[in-house]
């Protein structure tokens, strides 16, 4: 009954919510002005004269090519056809058009006509801005586990309680998308139950068993995390949460192979297990005991049952170490990784080393007591003075309030406490005074308050009007911009006293907040999904085509791209270096693979790059991996990858029933490039490939893995290529040396991207001017990221709306 009339509460809040703040999906009309540029009819008649001879054969009414129509446009009334003129631009800007062997204009005439609109369509845009409208933003997964963390000091695993979100515009933080189905509500409410237990540490909780398994692609032949001890081999190293001061119980598994057979137990092997760094236990498996004189070593016919042990945790998130003990006499991480395809049908009872298959824990068992964790000092910042329920009461309204506060990012007033008090003292009338705030708190997380970033338009604004957003929506959206996860203390206390808008405090406060730990969330969320880097972790390389492919070296790339570009945030360098940054950061495993001499070990350390091709982000591991097939290289998938990501110009969606690429004996005889030869052949095919697969033929000189090749097939291989504006070039260096020659593409790419992340919704056509002068004034700071970022807060598309074009009746 309680949930019933908890849905039923929280379906209408949720309605009331949306609407609210619907998005709104039409923008209105683009705003008008008097052209830019020299002054004058002469001017717009020679611009009409360049359309003519260079743009007009293709683009007009009769031919329609690619929906552009520009015979018929006025060039001495550039704002009232904004929305053409900002696509005209992109073609300028990058030279895109008209194709290569057609007539063209010089790299002057190019520039001229772009400035000329640009400074049009950038005037009218000051004179009359629009910023768009961002309404009603869904917390997504990643936003609502930080979001936990924040409130109540605990780390969930969000992937577990909740679905993925969908993604719009290449990021899963796009309000239009974040949609709620009936079972993401169901998800919601079982994620708060959840939450509010393991928050207040309710000694009624039960815990499933939570298993942890290692890859069966990973060889365990050397230290497998800088968590565990440097002298061990292979295991896992885990953070687990212990709900409640209790017993709980470990169980290891070992991996078997022929049957029930583990390797190994022909001789004696010793499995170390730790909790936060203090040994629990030390198992002699297999053979003859050694050393440790335990009445519960493993004999190899006993195989892995037995490896159990119970053991009492405090309440709290502990490290859980399970490694071997590494006897081999080789200096650490100089073991050659085997074919990892064949690992588990090679080893034997009595030849190997046993290896880890996974670790499950459960409990909690004779409880304690629920323990002083971090949620509980967020919580019970207050104890009942006295045992009459007004004392309770008391309390109870101190704790709502601070909890609501954070949770729903502003001011709560009487009614907010009112409703979770509601909560409260309904779970009172059967429980005693911290399940029932258990219950408010489960409440609260199911609140549309906390659950969606809510735009509210003024009063006092007309329909389709601009406004400024006020400090506590600027505090959000600054926050979870930059951390992902809502506003903290102090940036949701100057927004409450309305100083958040002043220019200086909003610098500082961006300034602090990118120095800030919790910023790391703009590589995870923002670079992971802008680069395709989430990819890594589900891809899949052929075993038998690249059998050193393993576990560790998929862990190698993800933290090497991590950690370059953690470094180019924190030290604020400018954007640029992300195409020809000479250093990188690796461990023996990764060096090995990327031939660099004299790294040893498993910790990462940063490395000076002395090859050119491995500088930048088209040298990196994970990107020539997640750009590649399982079994082969794709010059049309890197193609695509540069075109999306660095230029900012993807190819049109391919058309229907597209031919395979040759595959087979006879193909394999054939370089990529003579594969991809024949595949175009097709004219269906020409048109697309001509733009991608030049880039992608640069980047040849990698195979799918990333490992540096010259030749394939028996053959040299060819990494020349031309751009479509008919720039050649040799290989991914001279490449990337195009790319920096101008910046401006690049940047542009960045800049729409980073908007389009802090925003929640796509970049449009009236955003352009905003991007525009976002540039030149990071370009006085050779594009650091930190002025880069600055621009977008201090923009007109971050710090103003536009209200809805209609308020709704039922709602006046």
């Amino acid at each position: 009954m309680r949930d019933v009339k908890r849905m039923g509460w929280i379906s209408g809040s949720l309605v009331t919510a949306l609407l609210l703040s619907a998005p709104q999906f039409s923008f209105g009309q683009a705003t008008t002005g008097a052209a830019g540029g020299r002054p004058g009819a002469t001017i717009s008649t020679d611009y009409r004269a360049v359309l003519n001879r260079y743009c007009v054969t293709c683009h007009n009414e009769k031919l329609k090519t690619a929906g552009l129509l520009l015979d018929k446009m006025d060039v001495a009334k550039i704002p009232e056809s904004a929305e053409v003129w900002e696509k005209v631009i992109r073609k300028l800007r990058t030279s895109a058009m008209p194709p290569a062997g057609m007539p063209r204009p010089d790299k002057a005439g190019y520039d001229s006509f772009a400035t000329y609109l640009e400074t049009a369509l950038d005037r009218a845009a000051a004179a009359k801005p629009n910023p768009g409208r961002v309404g009603i933003h869904r917390l997504n997964r990643a936003e609502y586990t930080n979001a936990i963390r924040e409130l109540l000091g605990l780390e969930i695993n969000g992937e577990t309680l909740l679905p993925a979100d969908d993604s719009g515009y290449g990021f899963d933080n796009i309000g239009d998308v974040l949609s709620v189905s009936p079972l993401l509500l169901d998800r919601y409410l079982s994620a708060a139950r959840q939450i509010s237990r393991l928050a207040i540490g309710d000694s009624t909780i039960r815990m499933p068993v939570t298993t942890y398994n290692v890859s069966l692609r990973r060889w365990q032949d050397d230290q497998a995390s800088e968590d565990l001890p440097f002298w061990s081999r292979g295991g896992i190293a885990i953070n687990h949460y212990f709900p409640l001061d209790a017993e709980y119980v470990l169980t290891i598994r070992l991996q078997k192979a022929a049957g029930t057979a583990i390797s190994g137990m022909g001789s004696p092997h010793q499995l170390d297990v730790r909790l936060d760094g203090a040994r629990l236990k030390l198992f002699t498996l297999g053979g003859k005991p050694g050393a440790v004189d335990s009445k519960d070593d493993l004999k190899p016919e006993s195989g892995d049952k037995g490896l159990e042990i119970r053991f009492t945790a405090k309440a709290g998130r502990h490290l859980v170490g399970v490694a071997f003990l590494n006897e081999s006499s080789l200096r650490e991480g100089m073991l050659k990784p085997p074919l990892v395809g064949l690992a588990l049908e090679e080893r034997s009872p009595t030849k190997g080393d046993p290896s880890v298959e996974s670790v499950s824990v459960s409990g909690p068992q004779n409880v304690q007591g629920a323990g002083d964790t971090p949620s509980r000092r967020k919580i019970f910042v207050c104890h009942p003075a006295g045992t009459r329920a007004s004392d309770e009461e008391a309390c109870a309204r101190q704790i709502l309030a601070g909890l609501a506060r954070r949770a729903y990012r502003r001011p709560v007033n009487d009614q907010d406490v009112e409703t979770l008090l509601g909560f409260y003292r309904e779970g009172r009338s059967d429980r005693s005074f911290e399940p029932a705030i258990g219950m408010a708190l489960e409440g609260l997380l199911v609140s549309p308050e906390f659950l969606f970033r809510i735009a509210r338009d003024p009063s006092n604004v007309a329909p389709g009007g601009i406004y400024r957003i006020s400090d506590l929506d600027l505090a959000s959206r600054l926050s979870f911009f930059l951390w992902s996860s809502p506003p903290d203390d102090e940036l949701l206390g100057l927004a409450e006293r309305g100083k958040l808008k002043e220019g200086a405090v909003l610098e500082q406060q961006v300034s602090r907040m990118l120095a800030d730990p919790r910023s790391k969330a703009l590589v995870d969320n923002f670079a992971g999904q802008w680069l395709g880097l989430r990819s890594m972790r589900d891809a899949l390389p052929d075993a038998g085509a690249f059998n050193e492919f393993d576990e560790s070296l998929r862990e190698a790339f993800e933290k090497e791209t991590d950690l370059f570009l953690t470094s180019m945030l924190r030290e604020d360098h400018s954007v640029l270096e992300l195409l020809n940054a000479n250093y990188t950061f690796a461990n023996e495993r990764l060096a090995r693979h990327y031939g660099i001499p004299n790294v040893y070990g498993n910790r990462f350390r940063r490395v000076t790059l002395t090859d050119e091709a491995r500088m930048g982000l088209l040298g990196k591991g994970s990107i020539l991996t997640i750009t590649s097939q399982p079994n082969r290289t794709s010059p049309v998938v890197r193609g695509k990858w540069v075109l999306e990501n660095l230029l900012g110009t993807p190819p049109p969606p391919p058309p229907p029933n597209v031919p395979a690429l040759p595959e087979g004996k006879d193909a394999e005889r054939l370089t990529m490039r003579q594969r991809m030869e024949q595949h175009r052949a097709n004219p269906a095919c020409a048109s697309c490939h001509k733009q991608m697969d030049p880039i992608g033929f640069a980047m040849e000189n990698f195979d799918a893995i990333g490992k540096w090749r010259t030749t394939e097939a028996q053959t040299p291989i060819d990494v020349s290529g031309a751009l479509p504006d008919g720039t050649k070039f040799q290989g991914a260096t001279e490449l990337q040396k195009i790319f920096l020659s101008r910046p401006e593409l690049f940047v542009t790419t960045v800049t729409e991207k980073l908007l389009t992340y802090a925003l929640g919704r796509g970049v449009e056509y009236y955003d352009e001017p905003a991007i525009r002068s976002i540039m030149r004034d990071a370009a006085r700071n050779n594009y650091r990221w930190s002025a880069l970022i600055l621009g977008i807060v201090k923009s007109t598309p971050f710090e103003m709306q536009s209200a809805r074009e209609q308020k709704l009746a039922a709602l006046r």
